[in-house]
């Protein structure tokens, strides 16, 4: 299998059409993207603390260990 190589030059101008053609988000869309991935973050650390606690909680009553 013969392998082509492309030179810099060429290789790069094909990255800025590339680059030319994607649609880049807003501002706008880019903070309101931030900010539901932060909320949805923040929502599965209080379910995870919260599930965790619970089972700690649900094991200690069953082994009869703890305070």
């Amino acid at each position: 299998m013969a392998s082509k190589t492309t030179n810099p030059f060429v290789f790069l101008q094909q990255v800025r059409s590339e680059t030319a053609k994607v649609t880049w988000p807003s501002r706008r869309e880019t903070m309101i993207s931030t900010v539901m991935v932060l909320a949805f973050a923040v929502i599965a650390m209080i379910f995870f603390f919260t599930a965790d606690q619970l089972m700690g909680l649900a094991v200690e009553q069953i082994l009869g260990i703890g305070r």
